[in-house]
This record gives structure tokens, sequence and C-alpha cells, in this order.
């Protein structure tokens, strides 16, 4: 689900990177005041597996369509809202700066419709709700998948209101909505279920990791899950990545339905063209794979298009996967080793 810049005006996206920038500075200081001992090491290592997560795309069955999990309600659990908002923007910013996956223009929207909506409303309201603290059991399994659900839900209709509110491609609200949301509701569910998985292994291996756990979680402590999380980062984004699915994402497939093409075409001038220009030079692993160099002169006609091979056993995916997911814990790290160094300094000392 992450937009291009072709959906997004520079007004648009210029007021969702302001009201991103602006989360961004209210969860640091949420953090800074809560700052646990564990939450370092766990920011930078489920960062990192959110990233590699993000590469394997499952397929919808009877649509065509696929979907990658979006790891915010994953990481709003295991790190609580404000934590998880962070991270998640950590993800996109690398895969935005460094794969080409999500326009820059629109890299605000995609932090808001990943990261506030599972975080800030699908967790509180209906994950904490249901769920009541009782890891492991069939009430807080329900309690996951159904906030899943609401936070993809509303982050899709995210992307077509701000679509629509751009008014620089032709999508019409109404079909395009209509794409949008059933779709994602399938993905939804996936991921919930993916989420609950995920959740309580570690909820039954290391109580202590949750920022609910009444114990005293240490890093020392959760050694075991951070080095299993970094080694599943690993394996699923250098190896498990060749199994993605060849089908087009749910926006893709959605825009796809309305217009007979995965993408619109953004303007070749203005704020696109130099955004679209920045990309290219810092993306050096353009969707997760090598650059390609520039296309002589043909001299023979092609025979068509083939299909893409599956599984895609490629060198550009694997060192695609273990760079962006070194480069997503080193970020997200760095962000959390900032706020508790800031925080240290502050803590007034007995003289």
């Amino acid at each position: 689900m992450h937009m291009a810049d072709a959906l997004i005006s520079p007004a648009v996206g210029g007021t969702l990177w302001a009201v991103s920038g602006g989360l961004i500075t209210f969860c640091a200081r949420k953090v800074k005041q809560t700052l646990r001992e564990n939450l370092v090491p766990m920011m930078g290592v489920l960062g990192a597996f959110i990233f590699a997560s993000q590469m394997i795309n499952f397929t919808i069955p009877g649509t065509g369509s696929s979907g990658h999990i979006g790891g915010g309600l994953i990481l709003a659990i295991l790190l609580g809202p404000h934590a998880a908002f962070l991270v998640i923007a950590s993800v996109l910013t690398v895969q935005a700066f460094f794969f080409a996956d999500g326009g820059l223009l629109a890299l605000g929207c995609n932090m808001f419709n990943m990261g506030f909506f599972p975080a800030f409303v699908a967790y509180p309201l209906i994950y904490r709700i249901i769920a009541r603290g009782q890891p492991g059991s069939l009430r807080v399994g329900v309690a996951t998948i159904a906030a899943s659900v609401v936070g993809l839900q509303l982050g899709a209709f995210g992307v077509v209101l701000q679509t629509l509110v751009s008014g620089i491609s032709e999508l019409p609200f109404h079909t395009f909505v209509l794409m949008m949301l059933p779709i994602h509701l399938a993905i939804g569910a996936v991921e919930g279920l993916a989420t609950v998985a995920v959740v309580s292994f570690i909820a039954r291996a290391r109580p202590e990791a949750l920022p609910t756990s009444p114990l005293p979680g240490t890093a020392t402590g959760i050694r075991p899950i951070l080095a299993g999380l970094a080694i599943a980062a690993m394996v699923i984004g250098g190896a498990a990545s060749w199994f993605a699915s060849t089908h087009p994402d749910g926006l893709e497939w959605s825009i796809a339905r309305v217009t007979g093409a995965e993408s619109v075409e953004a303007p070749e001038s203005g704020v696109h063209q130099r955004l679209a220009g920045l990309q290219e030079q810092t993306a050096f692993l353009p969707d997760y794979g090598f650059k390609q160099a520039e296309p002589g002169i043909a001299t023979t006609i092609p025979a068509g298009p083939e299909p893409d091979p599956w599984p895609s056993i490629n060198a550009g995916t694997s060192v695609s996967g273990i760079v962006g997911g070194v480069l997503t814990l080193i970020l997200a790290t760095l962000v959390g080793m900032a706020l508790r160094t800031r925080t240290t300094s502050v803590v007034p000392h007995n003289l």
C-alpha cells in the first residue's frame, strides 16, 4: 500500500509530511519520557524484521492480487504505539530513499496511512479494549485480527481520500474505494493471523518483552528473542523473499481495475520531477534489485514479454533484503539511542 508520487499533489504531500513530522516529534517526546531498558534493541531488530516481512507479498486467491503485512500493529503491541510509529517511519524512509518503494513526496502519506491508523486507532481503540491484557487467549486472537482489518481499512481509505483531494489523477472516488476496501479486507485478515503468530510466540517465550508486562524486562533477558528476530529478518529478506507473489499488490490491482494500468503517470515537471530525480540518485537498489544498465539500441525484434519466474531466485533481491534490514536496524536503533541519550542527559545528579 505504498503510495507513489503520481497520486499526490504537492499540497497534499507537503501537508502529510508536516502531519507525520509532527507525529514523529510527539512520539519521540513520549518515548523519551517512558523509555525502558529493552526498548532500543527491540526497536532496531523489529524494524529489520518488518522491513524483511514487507518484501513477501502473498497471493489473495481468486483475485489476481497480492498483499504484504504493514507491521504497524505488530510494532504497537510489542513496542507501544509511540515507538511503533517511529519504527514504521524508519522502515518507510529506508524503503523510499534506498529502494524507491513509495514516493518521496508521498512519504508523509505512507507514514500516516501505515503508521498512524494501526498505532493510534486500531491498537488503543480495538486491540486493547477487546484483548484486555490476556496474551495467548482466544480473545487476544480475535482482537488482533479485528484491529489489523480496521487499521488496514482505514489506511486504504486514507489512500483514496488523499488521491481524491490531490486531484491530479483521473481515479474516480466511488470506483476506486470499491476496489481498495474489499481487497484490503482480505489482506488485513491475513496480516491479523501473522500478527497473532508473532505476538503469541514472543508472549510465550519472553512475556517480559511486552510493554504491558509487569515483569522488569531487560535487554540482556530478551537476547534470545532479539537473536531469533534478527535471524528471521535475514532469512526472510535474503531467501524467503524469492517466493513473493508476482501479482500486483492491493493498490496496484485497484488502480489497474479502474484504469487498465497498474500505475498512473506522474507530472513530468515541478516538484514531482525534482523528487523523482532525487530518488533515482539515492535508490541504489531500486525495486529491490540491482540497477539495470542503460538499454542500448535493439538489433532484434523481441518475441514478447515472458512470464515472471516463480520463485524468483535473484541475488539482487537477497542483497536488498539483507542490506535493507541492516539499514533499518541501524536507523531505528539510532533513533532510540538518541532518545535514550537525551533522557540520560537531563536526569539530575545528586551532589
